[in-house]
């Protein structure tokens, strides 16, 4: 079987670029290798860079607001006229089912382009009138304008859907961008560099480049000085890395780091509507998203019956080829990730944790043995200072305990490093939303999960990041704001 050869997109061309360096692209279902993937060196860095700061005064900075829109309407449209291209690249990137990634990553990668673009397009416009000693007055107008070079920096669990959160806002402010994606995830941002080209992009907006993070790509783009802005999805160790490089220069950061999220259910919640919203919060995506839920604090009176419904449920996945629709659940996303969830799986049993369901790798059939499966997983009986507990895993796992009281749970629910998201399951209205109002996170979903109107704030409290993305949020991070006083 043949392989794909992934290259930069640097100024409207692809490139193998200068550093002579590849590295594999591996389909976590059997680890087989998908393609070859090109890594651009320092020189293609400063190249994609340039390219990207002179775009700003080119044909892509003399657009109007409604030309940019409608540029971006195209990329949106002529994605999901290659839907089946996205789709195949993203499953053979992160081996998750086309069920998941058909609902949700592709239609959501393109969505972006759109919304972002009504978001620029309706935003109101900022004036006041201001009384002045002559009675005559002034009016003070808000102009936005684009902060310029934007480095993006993706992650490997939603490629496309992430990747676009970003590069969607900031096109649509007017500025361009050099996108970095994840290592193990480069196909859907490289194919839609050939989508920027179809539909006329301009040389420069839109530039991809491969590598890792530290003596790679990632560094290399972090540290330029033509960098204007940075915004990254990750861990939160890297984005201390590269806040610490956009300090150079005081340029502006966007962090969407680590997770620890806590799910909170009610003795009063609709039980069945709680366990399918933990089901999934818990395991979709094969656990690898930053919304995810890793700890459960359930209330004692249905604390049996929720471990034992959620356990059962559990064992219900079915775990096979992303094109099977029957498929519930894909493998993690490269063997050595699977390495650190194993790690814990382990770590957890030695910490004293009662093993509900699952704890090992699965036995697959034929070539999907090679690949990184391993069992959705459920302990209780931790303590809370367990670092099962406490610690990120990124992997299909929770542990859940039992809880006596409001004030208790809340405690349990705050007593982490971070501050991402929660969910609260609870009949009680009132309950909610004092509860929610109390959780130190960016976001708190009552009866639901992953339930998202993309005009609304996205991001993370304590270290689960810096800043908000989404609706006019993100404008307040890809703009400048600039004030105009006009004496009358």
């Amino acid at each position: 079987m043949s392989t794909k050869k992934i290259l930069n997109f640097i100024n409207g061309e692809f490139t193998e670029g200068t550093s002579g360096k590849t590295f594999e692209d591996r389909n976590p279902v059997d680890n087989s290798l998908v393609g070859t993937v090109y890594e651009a060196g320092e020189a293609d860095v400063d190249t994609a860079v340039k390219a990207a700061k002179a775009a700003l005064k080119g044909p892509w900075g003399k657009m109007t607001l409604q030309q940019r829109v409608d540029m971006l309407y195209k990329v949106a449209d002529r994605i999901n006229e290659r839907f089946d291209e996205f789709l195949e690249a993203e499953c053979a990137d992160t081996g998750k089912p086309y069920s998941l990634a058909s609902h949700i990553d592709i239609p959501r990668g393109a969505a972006n382009f759109k919304v972002f673009a009504d978001v620029v397009k309706n935003v109101p416009e900022e004036a006041f009138r201001l009384d002045t000693p002559d009675g005559k007055g002034a009016l003070n107008v808000g102009q936005r304008s684009p902060k310029g070079v934007i480095a993006v920096i993706s992650p490997w669990n939603l490629p496309l859907l992430l990747m676009t959160w970003k590069v969607g806002p900031a096109l649509a402010c007017g500025n361009t961008v050099v996108v970095k994606p994840s290592e193990e995830t480069p196909q859907t941002t490289a194919l839609l560099g050939d989508v920027m080209r179809e539909c006329g992009m301009p040389e420069g907006v839109f530039n991809v480049i491969h590598g890792f993070g530290p003596n790679s790509a990632g560094a290399f783009l972090t540290a330029h000085p033509g960098v204007d802005a940075i915004t990254f999805t990750g861990e939160t160790r890297t984005g201390e890395i590269i806040t610490q490089a956009a300090a150079i220069g005081l340029r502006d950061v966007s962090m969407e780091c680590g997770g620890k999220n806590a799910a909170i259910v009610f003795a009063d919640c609709d039980m069945d509507k709680a366990i399918e919203g933990t089901m999934r919060s818990a395991f979709a995506n094969c656990g690898q998203v930053c919304l995810g839920t890793e700890r459960v604090y359930v209330e004692r009176p249905i604390f049996d019956e929720f471990v034992s419904r959620l356990a059962e449920a559990a064992k219900g996945l079915k775990l096979g080829a992303p094109q099977d629709k029957a498929t519930s659940m894909g493998p993690l996303i490269s063997l050595e990730h699977r390495e650190k969830v194993l790690s814990y799986y382990k770590l957890a049993v030695e910490e004293g944790a009662t093993v509900v369901t699952g704890g090992g790798i699965p036995d697959m059939p034929g070539d999907m043995a090679e690949g990184a499966w391993i069992e959705p997983t459920i302990w209780t009986g931790l303590a809370d200072d367990a670092r099962v507990v406490k610690e990120e895993i990124f992997g299909p796992c929770c542990h859940i305990r039992p809880f006596d009281t409001e004030d208790e749970v809340i405690e349990l629910a705050n007593d982490n490093v971070y501050g991402l998201a929660t969910a609260i399951w609870t009949e009680n209205s009132s309950r909610a939303i004092r509860v929610s109002e109390q959780i130190e996170v960016g976001l708190a979903w009552v009866n639901s999960w992953f339930l998202r109107d993309l005009r609304t704030s996205f991001g993370g409290a304590k270290q689960s990041g810096m800043g908000r993305e989404g609706g006019v949020h993100s404008l307040e991070f890809y703009t400048e704001m600039k004030n105009i006083c006009i004496k009358l």
